[in-house]
């Protein structure tokens, strides 16, 4: 695009999971695009739309009344990678290249940049296209909060609110009947959701990808609890954690997702493992979809807020293949190749992590 072109109408797209916040980073880039004169045009279904060429153009009256709307009034999607296509041909599906499609699309939109809202694997794919010759600018989504170049996520605050009312909630009924309760949450290789969930909410036990645990440091844990007149306890575990001599549980495969491992059923494991070791009885509950779905809370409004309408305005100052990031209290922007770089996983000197310690949650080191 050449230097002296003023950015007049630009894309927004939800790639991903969905999670809360979506909608209020849709209103936070929509109402203030007015004001640089510019156009927005809401892309369907995440990237699965900038391929099949599916939009509309999103006017103030659209985003009225959606900042505490769960969910993405623009659909998502986490099968719709342009580079890695799922096409169905004779009963079979096969991974194609589309991203030829997606930049034709870009083009014939008029579009002087695209505002992708995702994870990892959207980033990932918007510095792919970036390379093409789109102007990408990336907002940071995931429940999980595995994004290493911002200090948050939106969606996370949301997600660990439902972790500790969940374990709030389950308190009660492990201790009324004096058993053990597993909470298996989700966060795929990262511990984010399961360390700040159950330190919120009072576990007494939290296993998390990054600490391998021990079978026997649980049972210890367990037995020390009811020695000390506690008869009952909470585990969170995060779906990616493992023993030391094991492996994650994969729920499923789906060659149609970037990353086809679905993982899950770690908590129906460690909750019969307990049972038949300690001869507690123990309960099981997968919180699942209940960590992405619903209203965001005040700290999710704000920050999608601040994103989206940062996102503009780097659209207006040209920023391109720049990621909104948050440092601090300050929303600043880092290079989308540098958010890519690595995961950020839960560290051996994570401030949650010693506290928990400190105050006795058991890890299962």
């Amino acid at each position: 695009m050449a230097k002296s072109k003023k950015v007049k109408r630009i894309g927004i797209l939800t790639g991903g999971g969905d999670c809360p916040g979506l909608n209020a980073v849709i209103r936070g880039v929509t109402k203030p695009a007015q004001d640089y004169g510019m156009s927005v045009f809401g892309i369907l279904d995440g990237f699965e739309g900038l391929v099949e060429g599916r939009a509309k153009e999103l006017y103030n009256e659209d985003v009225s009344g959606i900042l505490a709307m769960g969910g993405t009034i623009l659909g998502s999607s986490n099968k719709g990678d342009p580079f890695r296509y799922p096409v169905a041909r004779d009963k079979e599906i096969e991974i194609v290249d589309k991203s030829q499609a997606a930049l034709r699309n870009y083009e014939a939109w008029n579009l002087d940049a695209l505002i992708a809202i995702g994870g990892d694997g959207t980033m990932h794919i918007s510095h792919r296209l970036g390379k093409m010759g789109m102007n990408i600018i990336g907002v940071p989504k995931t429940i999980d909060n595995d994004l290493d170049a911002t200090d948050l996520t939106f969606g996370h605050d949301s997600a660990v609110y439902v972790v500790s009312e969940a374990l709030d909630r389950l308190h009660t009924t492990a201790s009324s009947h004096h058993r053990v309760i597993v909470v298996e949450v989700m966060g795929r290789y990262a511990g984010w959701i399961a360390l700040n969930g159950g330190l919120a909410g009072g576990a007494d036990i939290i296993l998390i990808p990054e600490i391998p645990f021990s079978w026997q440091k649980i049972y210890d844990k367990i037995l020390q609890r009811e020695l000390a007149g506690k008869k009952f306890s909470l585990v969170c575990v995060a779906e990616g954690a493992k023993s030391f001599d094991g492996k994650m549980v994969v729920k499923s495969t789906d060659i149609k997702r970037s990353d086809p491992i679905q993982l899950g059923g770690i908590g129906a494991v460690v909750a019969k493992n307990i049972e038949l070791n300690t001869g507690r009885e123990t309960r099981v509950t997968v919180l699942g979809h209940l960590q992405r779905g619903g209203s965001p809370t005040p700290y999710d409004r704000i920050l999608s807020t601040k994103f989206g309408a940062f996102a503009v305005e780097l659209a207006a100052n040209k920023k391109f293949g720049r990621m909104v990031s948050l440092k601090g209290s300050d929303v600043k922007n880092v290079k989308i190749e540098d958010a890519i770089n690595k995961q950020k996983l839960v560290k051996p000197d994570t401030q949650a992590l010693v506290v928990g310690k400190a105050i006795g949650i058991s890890f299962g080191e």
